[in-house]
């Protein structure tokens, strides 16, 4: 499965859940646990504050909690992405200006999600706003999630910020889940890390050059992602999973996997404005979950 083409390896970061207590409040040592049993499990880094990590409803100051837990548990900054989720330029350097003081690898930065029908002109000048105002930038994977943001970032203005700021971007992660978008990605920036969040269509990519993923589906089998990103190895049932992960909420059908796995009822519990699974919901998505991987493995 060698590829010719390759381009900056990344490998596996997981992107974490983040788990509330009862109180509703960022659970700091259950984060450290999780993040730590999928290290373990075979990823090579984590990602805070994503989308699967309720990122946007995340507070700058649980940030810190959070990256204080990694820390007291060993897990080194340089294994260490950090989701950058606001519109307002301030708020957005904030939270890069945080996670890179605390010695993270880098930042997953999304666009401007709240505007919509903006164009490369104003997209390029807030990036650069935020970007020029972060001293000693790195790390930096622009992030393409049209699904979620409702804003996509074009093939020529990923072009046109890696010209603005040539030491600071390092990859883009395609969640759009589109083939045709992932190739155009791979085919201008190939030497970047092009990181694929939809494990779908993940084997093909890395053996067309993909840098590796940050995806949400590590958090409950990071052990069968690792020789999907590592060797292009196909897997039915991870993508079978995923179908059946992506017919439901997705983040809380993966926390109540998290909760089955480590008898942690509170797992399941998520931030408004979304809403934990029904017992009836959880219970048909675990019992699809065990059809598949043939077993309850999570």
């Amino acid at each position: 499965m060698a590829d010719t083409t390759q381009g900056t390896r990344f490998g596996l970061s997981c992107a974490l859940l983040t788990p509330f207590g009862a109180d509703g409040r960022v659970d700091p040592g259950r984060l450290a646990r999780h993040a730590a049993r999928v290290l373990d499990e075979g990823c090579d880094g984590v990602t805070l504050c994503g989308t699967t990590g309720e990122g946007a409803s995340v507070a700058l100051q649980e940030r810190a909690v959070m990256l204080g837990a990694l820390a007291r548990a060993g897990i080194a900054g340089e294994r260490i992405h950090v989701g950058v989720a606001a519109s307002v330029v301030d708020d957005a350097v904030a939270q890069g200006r945080q996670a890179l003081d605390a010695g993270a690898a880098g930042l997953l930065l999304a666009p401007p999600f709240y505007f919509k029908g903006v164009g490369d002109e104003g997209l390029l000048a807030w990036f650069c706003a935020v970007i020029g105002a972060l001293e000693g930038a790195r790390g930096i994977v622009l992030y393409h999630i049209p699904s979620v943001t409702a804003v996509p970032l074009s093939v020529d203005l990923v072009g046109r910020l890696r010209r603005a700021f040539p030491e600071a971007i390092t990859g883009v992660k395609d969640s759009s889940g589109d083939w045709a978008t992932t190739q155009g990605f791979l085919a201008a920036h190939g030497d970047l890390a092009i990181l694929v969040g939809d494990e779908r269509i993940l084997p093909r990519a890395v053996r067309a050059g993909a840098g590796g993923s940050i995806c949400g589906l590590a958090n409950i089998v990071a052990g069968r992602l690792r020789p999907i990103v590592h060797e292009g190895r196909d897997d039915a049932a991870v993508s079978a999973l995923v179908e059946a992960v992506v017919a439901r909420p997705i983040v809380p059908a993966l926390k109540s996997a998290v909760a089955r796995a480590t008898r942690d009822a509170d797992w399941a519990a998520v931030r408004p404005p979304l809403t934990a699974l029904s017992a009836a919901e959880a219970g048909a998505f675990l019992a699809e979950h065990d059809a598949i991987l043939g077993g309850a493995t999570a």
